[in-house]
C-alpha cells in the first residue's frame, strides 16, 4: 500500500510508536503525553541539525499541525488537544490534554526559536490557537500557502490546503477523511487511522516547505 500504518505495540502507558508509510517514506512516529519523551525527541532533533557541517545554510525546518475536540456550538472552543511536529522522517504527537506535569520548557524554546522555520497551511491561526490555549509560542511560522504562491508564481495557491499542494509541489495524492478530522481528539487513546492522518498533515507540511524553500 502507497500509505499505511504499522503499530509497534509497545507495552507502555507513557508512549506509542508506529511507522506510518507514506510511499517511499517511513515516517517514525512518536505518540505521547510524558514530557521526558517530548524532551528526548527535540533533542535527538537538535543534534541532527548540529551533526549538518553548515547549519546555516541549512535551517532546521519543522512541519507542524494542531487537533482539537470538534466545536458544535458557538459556545464552545475546545483546547488544542495534539501537537503535531515533524522534521525529516520523525514526527512527535504530543498529547498536551495529558500532559502531568505541565509542558515542558524544551518545548517551549523549542517552539520559540526563531532560526528554526515552523511551515503548515494557515499555520498563524494554530499558532494563536496554541498561544490562547497553552501559552505557546510560535517564533518563525511561515504559511505554505502564501510560499507556494510565491514559489510557483500563482496567487491561487493562497486559498489551497495540503491536499492540492502535495499534489501539486509533491505528486502526491492524499485523503483526508471527514469522520477522521472531526473525531474525538481529545481522547487519551488516539486510533491507528488518527495517527496516521495527525502525522501525515505534520509530515506533508514539512516536506512541501522543505521542497518550496529550496527552489
Amino acid at each position: 500500500m502507497e500509505i499505511s500504518i504499522e503499530d509497534h505495540k509497545l507495552p507502555y502507558e507513557t508512549h506509542s510508536l508506529y511507522d506510518v508509510k507514506f510511499f517511499g517514506d517511513k515516517i517514525r512516529t512518536l505518540v505521547t503525553h510524558t514530557p521526558s519523551f517530548v524532551n528526548t525527541w527535540i533533542a535527538e532533533t537538535q543534534q541532527k541539525l548540529l551533526r549538518n557541517n553548515h547549519p546555516a545554510h541549512h535551517p532546521l525546518i519543522v512541519g507542524l499541525d494542531i487537533e482539537w475536540r470538534p466545536n458544535f456550538g458557538r459556545r464552545f472552543d475546545n483546547p488544542v488537544a495534539t501537537l503535531q511536529l515533524t522534521a525529516g522522517n520523525d514526527c512527535l504527537i504530543f498529547q498536551l490534554l495529558y500532559c502531568p506535569t505541565g509542558i515542558p520548557q524544551s518545548l517551549c524554546a523549542f517552539l520559540s526559536n526563531t532560526t528554526y522555520t515552523f511551515v503548515g497551511v494557515g499555520i498563524e491561526n494554530d499558532a494563536k490557537k496554541l498561544m490562547d490555549d497553552h501559552g505557546l509560542r510560535v517564533g518563525n511560522a511561515v504559511d505554505l500557502r502564501g510560499l507556494a504562491a510565491e514559489k510557483l508564481g500563482d496567487l491561487k495557491w493562497k486559498n489551497s490546503g495540503i491536499k492540492g499542494l502535495a499534489r501539486e509541489v509533491l505528486g502526491k495524492g492524499v485523503e483526508k477523511p471527514k469522520r477522521i478530522t472531526l473525531s474525538r481528539w481529545d481522547n487519551v487513546w488516539l486510533t491507528a487511522a488518527q495517527v496516521q492522518y495527525a502525522c501525515l498533515d505534520a509530515f506533508l507540511s514539512w516536506k512541501i516547505g522543505d521542497s518550496l524553500l529550496a527552489a
